[in-house]
């Protein structure tokens, strides 16, 4: 591993984190003095109504200082490495496009003054044209084939090109979506991605230490999202003093599946991330299973989060299990990935 890598995936993470907290304190007053708090939903759990009023879109802080950050660290790979990083420049951009989506969704519920935003629909077909052009730029730059990798069997499967585009289409927006459903109490989103940020690390500098490329951009991609994370979560931890809104966990689900993307291993994140694929998957059962009872409900609200907290469980008990389980199937996802080497 060539020491100036490290050099820069170390001081890209240091700078988003001190970054992130400096940029936090200084716009979380001005989130204030704008009224831009957060609206509580009537049906959720009734001790959330305290949270009303908190201020949202706290994740453009960690978006300002990871964009500088990030913006240092492309230079500085690209003279060690003699080329742009070019599928870690991209995945920063397509994240950058989900925020502003998120962005978009949020300052709708602010002008609104409730806590629904864009429709459905019109966030769905904006994802997908972000993930679709992010999709069209990897395949232009030769940054994915049409071969899907199956973890743990070491296996690859060659699909007809439309199809695997569509599938990485598809599995970007899921995701995305995913970790946006999973930002629902205090810390909980920033510490799950902060667990999967360090695997990030340990890919790029245990198991591809020696593949220059992949090392290079996982690397700085992990350092910089943990530092994101965990310079975010100082003022995010319960009681929060700041929401990231959908500005910042659409940012965050990007990248999450950016990691994936830079692997050319799609399908790891249904494992690292399971976390947060069990929460829309709750949703998904919650209103199928409403529909088909004609009114019941199998969890006590979805997503799984909130039902834990509906069984009695306070906010950092839910953090902190949540955030155990990821790192047990970030442990899985690393184990996995070793075929493929």
């Amino acid at each position: 591993m060539n020491k100036y890598i490290i050099i820069t995936a170390l001081a890209a993470g240091i700078v988003t984190f001190l970054l992130t907290v400096m940029f936090s304190r200084i716009i979380i007053p001005i989130l204030k003095s704008k009224k831009m708090g957060q609206k509580i939903l009537d049906i959720g759990p009734r001790w959330h109504k305290s949270k009303e009023g908190t201020p949202t879109m706290g994740g453009i802080s960690f978006i300002f200082a990871m964009t500088l950050a990030m913006a240092g660290a492309i230079t500085a790979l690209t003279l060690i490495n003699g080329s742009v990083p070019v599928a870690l420049t991209a995945t920063f951009v397509y994240a950058l496009a989900c925020a502003f989506i998120g962005c978009i969704d949020d300052s709708a519920k602010l002008r609104k003054k409730q806590n629904e935003g864009l429709t459905a629909i019109q966030k769905l077909i904006l994802q997908i044209v972000a993930a679709s052009a992010y999709t069209a730029a990897l395949v232009y730059f030769g940054c994915i084939g049409s071969s899907l990798y199956i973890p743990y069997f070491g296996a690859w499967i060659d699909l007809p090109a439309a199809v695997y585009y569509a599938f990485i289409v598809f599995i970007l927006v899921g995701v995305d979506n995913a970790v946006n459903l999973g930002d629902g109490i205090d810390g909980l989103a920033s510490s799950e991605v902060g667990v999967i940020a360090i695997l990030f690390i340990a890919l790029a500098f245990g198991k591809y230490s020696d593949v220059t490329l992949i090392a290079s951009e996982l690397g700085v991609l992990g350092t910089t999202l943990l530092g994101a994370a965990f310079g975010f979560l100082v003022y995010n931890f319960h009681p929060a003093k700041v929401f990231m809104g959908d500005t910042g966990s659409l940012f965050f689900g990007a990248l999450v599946m950016g990691g994936a993307i830079i692997l050319d291993s799609p399908l790891l994140v249904l494992v690292y991330g399971f976390m947060f694929i069990l929460e829309a998957l709750s949703v998904m059962i919650q209103v199928g299973y409403f529909k088909l009872t004609h009114g019941k409900r199998f969890f006590k609200m979805a997503p799984i989060h909130h039902h834990f907290e509906k069984c009695g469980w306070n906010e950092n008990e839910i953090v902190l299990v949540f955030s155990l389980v990821t790192a047990v199937f970030c442990v899985l996802a690393y184990l996995g990935f070793y075929t493929i080497l």
